[in-house]
Parts: C-alpha cells; sequence; structure tokens
C-alpha cells in the first residue's frame, strides 16, 4: 500500500472553499482589517471545515510568536555551515529570535515534526533537500528563505539568496586558465548518504559551463570525480585519475575536499603549485594552514546571514515576499596557484 503524502490545507483552499479571495482570509486570520460580517462568517465556516489550523492561527490564540527559526543544511558539522549559523544567529538575536541548526534528514517524518512544531522561518541550504518537502513548508504558510545552491527555479513563494556559487565557479576555471592551466579536474564532495553533485548543482553547473565554453573541454564531465563515500575515497579516485589523465589543475568543491586532493597528488611526486594548481571554495581556516595554503572563493557569509534574517522578517511580520537577492564571491588568492 503506497504511503500516504502529507496534503497540508492552506489559506487558497480555505479562499476557494468560502468564495473569497486570499487576501480576504488572510484579514480574518490576522483580524487586523475590517472584513463585511457575510464573508468573515464564511471563511470561518471553511476554516472550520477544512481544519484549517495555520502558524497565524496557533500564535493568535497565544498572543506571540516562537521567534524560533530553523536552518536546514546538508552537513552541520563544516566549518562553512559553523561560520554561516554564527552569523545567522548574530543577525536573528539582535532581532528577537533563535536559531536551530538541523540537519537535513530529508523525511517525511522530518517535515511533518517541522510543520508541527510550528517555527516562525526556516533557511534551507543544501543541494539534496527534495523540492516536494520545500512546497510542503510553503503550502504551511511557513516562511521559507533558500540560499541558491541548487536550481529553485521551479520553487515559488520562497525568498531566494543567490549566493554566488554559479559565478564563483565559473571565475575559478577562468582563473586557472589565466594560470596556464588547460587540464582542469573538479574534485566533488564525499558523502555517506549519496548526496552528490549533478547539473542542478550550481557550482558543478558553473564549472561545466565554462569549462564547456572556454573551449577547455567538450566533455567536462570526464573531468569530474564524483562517487565518493570518504576521504580515503577521495583519496584513491584523485590518484587513479592521475595515473592515467594529464593533470594541471585541481578545482575542489570546498576547501577540505581540495586539500583531500592536493595531499593525494603529493604523495604521487607532483609539485604544488609547479606541476598542479589547486584552488578550492569556502576560504575555510583549514585551506589556509595546508601546505602550501590553498586558494579559495570565498562566500559573503555575513552579508548572506544578514540578508537572509531579515527576508524571514519581513515574510513573518509585513507578510511579503521579498525580491531574490544576488551576492558575489571573492577570490582569495594564496601558494597553491602563485607558482
Amino acid at each position: 500500500m503506497a504511503e500516504k503524502k502529507y496534503k497540508q490545507v492552506t489559506r487558497k483552499d480555505v479562499a476557494e472553499e468560502a468564495g473569497v479571495s486570499v487576501t480576504i482570509v488572510s484579514y480574518v486570520i490576522n483580524n487586523n482589517r475590517y472584513v463585511d460580517k457575510e464573508k468573515r462568517i464564511k471563511v470561518e465556516e471553511a476554516i472550520k471545515k477544512l481544519h484549517y489550523k495555520p502558524n497565524s492561527i496557533a500564535r493568535a490564540l497565544k498572543g506571540k510568536k516562537l521567534n524560533h527559526i530553523v536552518f536546514i543544511a546538508d552537513q552541520i558539522v563544516t566549518e562553512h555551515f559553523s561560520l554561516l549559523v554564527s552569523e545567522l544567529d548574530k543577525h536573528a538575536y539582535d532581532l528577537g529570535y533563535m536559531i536551530s541548526l538541523c540537519s537535513n534528514r530529508n523525511t517525511q517524518q522530518f517535515i511533518d515534526s517541522i510543520i508541527s512544531r510550528q517555527y516562525d522561518g526556516v533557511i534551507i541550504s543544501s543541494i539534496s533537500f527534495d523540492k516536494e518537502y520545500i512546497k510542503q513548508l510553503i503550502a504551511a504558510d511557513i516562511p521559507v528563505v533558500l540560499l541558491v545552491n541548487r536550481d529553485y527555479d521551479d520553487i515559488e513563494g520562497a525568498a531566494k539568496i543567490e549566493n554566488g556559487l554559479y559565478e564563483g565557479a565559473r571565475e575559478n576555471v577562468r582563473y586557472l586558465q589565466r594560470k596556464g592551466c588547460k587540464n582542469i579536474i573538479y574534485v566533488d564532495r564525499f558523502s555517506q548518504r549519496k548526496h552528490f553533485s549533478d547539473m542542478s548543482d550550481m557550482r558543478y553547473r558553473g564549472f561545466y559551463e565554462e569549462m564547456k565554453q572556454s573551449g577547455l573541454s567538450e566533455h567536462p564531465e570526464k573531468n569530474f570525480i564524483t562517487g565518493c563515500h570518504n576521504e580515503e575515497e577521495v583519496k584513491e579516485k584523485v590518484a587513479e585519475y592521475l595515473k592515467t589523465n594529464k593533470v594541471d589543475a585541481i578545482f575542489g568543491r570546498n576547501d577540505k575536499v581540495a586539500c583531500i586532493a592536493m595531499q593525494s597528488a603529493k604523495k604521487m611526486g607532483y609539485k604544488i603549485p609547479e606541476d598542479i594548481k589547486v584552488i578550492g571554495f569556502d576560504n575555510s581556516s583549514l585551506g589556509q594552514y595546508c601546505e602550501p595554503p590553498i586558494s579559495s572563493m570565498e562566500i559573503q557569509r555575513e552579508q548572506i546571514a544578514k540578508t537572509a534574517i531579515e527576508m524571514l522578517r519581513q515574510m513573518i511580520e509585513e507578510h511579503i515576499i521579498p525580491e531574490k537577492v544576488m551576492y558575489r564571491t571573492k577570490l582569495i588568492e594564496r601558494k597553491s596557484t602563485l607558482g
């Protein structure tokens, strides 16, 4: 027997049942505008019939918000997410909100739990979180901010922040090309849960399209090392690739992967950066203390965090969906590419 999918009643459903606009439904729920008595009765009857219990009703009964925001990420133990959460927490606290960091579990039970606890808002930074679950959060009237690590063009009703990952990945390739590199490989993340990159992932897409458009590779997928479950597999696959292919540059999806790949190349006798140049992404302290220190593309974490919290504030308090905001990354050069 097929598992029954979660179906959250929305304000649109209430509006259709009552024969009024969604705006009228919002006015009745928030009790912040005059609504004709007959229309108000129809909306209240529709709410009762459909068992509609949005966050706003529960909070109105309590007379206050929860002031609690959830941040969902694929990997919560990385330095990048630790720094990002620190910035989110700082800006959220200034506005009276608390932040909880939560690893993406990608299950219906996980989504049901978030919806039932009636959090004020959700921020998502993930390449693997099921889009259907995102749509359920939105349908449940939970404000959602998406950090665009992947293609979200088909998601409506959420605020979006472009991290600059796509253009940053392209700039990494262009930078290596300016350094004289022609045989560049992209080393993907490693994941026990098989969360690997494809063309929906903005970093990999940027690499792929720049490699092709610049004429560096007709088939960039052949320059792609992926499918690794742990650090040892990354080392082994990089070493195996280097044995049979000419490589003069390594682009790691993040600094940790770049560092692992660099150590594998050094173990085989390659000199960094004389033989192979190495560049990462996220500008972590790990990359700074590798030997040699790794060049990296830095994400504007502070500005992104500040914007994400402000977007949620607007969605929670003003009931509007802000326009998409775009940020650019910044190239940080170190010894791994300067030879």
